[in-house]
């Protein structure tokens, strides 16, 4: 086992503070994946960059133009000629291969924020500190810049230690995982076919800073998705009765999707997020937008609960007398953590400082991505699991006052430190 230097925590400390400061939504994480890039080739490993191994029509959701994004980026500090390699895709993977006979070790980070306006009074830490959003809309708020940070610091380490290492390590930098899209079409390029060993990490998931639980299940199946509703625009006063109303569709539609039945199989959830509609206060609305997620603990209850969503839309559309589109934006599947790579995780957290309690499996009540890798890498007798490292949160996850006790990024770091040389270390 090794020993986390002093330099190396407040390297992390200092980088996920940086990502946290310049947040990036799915797809657009170009100054992210540019700076990972670059400490990673300073590091030593080989880094392939998403755009030369993704398939473009595997990607869900993608909605940014990457010209602009990669200009915004630049202008906050990213080195143009790595943004250059980029191309239009961002994230990337990294291998660190020892020359020597062993197995094949993946760890997956993913590297996005969440779509909302970050807290500005001085009682948020990264307000008062000086390291709060300066992109509108975007905020970390789930963890995913003390993800990247920890995978940075996780990088370094290994390249210390190559000489007690065998086999191959590779690291995912995945984009996208909020809206769940980046890892459907990272996994199914291939990037972790040949893994042994699949890791997946989480900070926070509501458990105190000291806590570390070796793998998870019950993750709700997840399909993400938008409804544009077209209706005829009318003068409201005048003569709305030749208009179309688009709003009244669409509101219809997101009072009775929260109607859907429950089902004696299990668990579904369905949630409006956004809701945009209408063009003034004098016009019947002639258009609207939709947001809209539905979830189930199986495949099939996840069909049904999406199924029953797009009847209520198409009813409501048919009912006001609009067009509706609907289009997929994002998928996920359920998985189940692997027991016996679960016990792996808790007998390296035995040998970390700061773990205060051990759980080998704790059930998840949300829906991730990394669901896409892990079901590959079991369908090829690899096992896999998704480790939860508690920390201390100011507030709920993609709550705009989240902020996670940073000292959990060094519990973090050395769980996954002890966990390779466990599985990958000399014999």
């Amino acid at each position: 086992m090794m020993a986390i230097p002093q330099k190396i925590k407040d390297e992390m400390s200092t980088r996920r503070r940086d990502f946290h400061k310049y947040p990036e939504s799915g797809w657009a994480e170009f100054r992210t994946t540019a700076v990972i890039a670059g400490i990673l080739t300073k590091a030593g490993w080989k880094v392939r960059f998403a755009k030369d191994f993704i398939d473009p029509d595997e990607v869900m959701g993608y909605t940014i133009d990457p010209k602009r994004e990669r200009a915004r980026a630049a202008a906050q500090g990213a080195d143009k000629k790595i943004l250059t390699k980029i191309g239009d895709y961002t994230g990337l993977t990294a291998l660190l291969d020892t020359g020597k006979k062993g197995p094949v070790t993946i760890f997956r980070f993913d590297i996005d924020c969440v779509d909302t306006e970050e807290a500005r009074d001085t009682e948020h830490l990264p307000a008062r500190e000086g390291f709060a959003s300066v992109n509108p809309g975007c905020m970390h708020a789930c963890g995913h810049d003390g993800h990247t940070a920890v995978g940075l610091a996780l990088a370094e380490m290994l390249s210390e230690a190559k000489d007690r290492l065998r086999g191959k390590i590779r690291l995912i930098f995945q984009p996208a995982e909020e809206g769940v899209r980046g890892g459907y079409a990272m996994s199914m390029a291939g990037v972790a076919d040949d893994a042994d060993y699949f890791i997946a990490m989480h900070l926070g998931l509501g458990k105190p800073t000291g806590s570390v639980f070796g793998g998870t299940g019950g993750f709700l199946c997840s399909t993400k998705f938008d409804a544009d509703f077209r209706g005829v625009g009318a003068h409201a006063g005048g003569e709305p009765e030749r208009g179309k109303n688009a709003l009244l569709a669409a509101a219809a539609a997101a009072v009775n999707m929260h109607a859907i039945a429950p089902h004696s199989g299990g668990a579904t959830r369905v949630n409006v997020g956004v809701l945009n509609a209408g063009e003034g206060r004098n016009v019947v609305p002639p258009n609207a937008h939709m947001k809209i997620e539905t979830r189930g603990e199986s495949d099939a209850l996840a069909s049904y609960v999406y199924a029953k969503a797009k009847e209520v839309i198409y009813g409501a559309a048919q009912m006001y007398d609009v067009d509706v589109s609907i289009s997929k934006q994002g998928e996920t599947i359920t998985a189940e953590s692997d027991r016996k790579l679960a016990a792996v995780i808790m007998k390296a957290a035995e040998n970390s400082e700061g773990v205060t309690q051990r759980e080998e499996y704790r059930a998840m009540a949300g829906s991730d991505d990394a669901c896409w890798f892990m079901r590959r890498v079991q369908e090829r007798r690899g096992l896999a699991t998704y480790v939860g490292i508690g920390a201390a949160t100011a507030a709920g996850h993609h709550n705009n006052r989240f902020d996670f006790d940073e000292t959990a990024m060094t519990i973090a770091l050395e769980v996954l430190l002890n966990s390779a040389l466990l599985l990958n270390g000399e014999k």
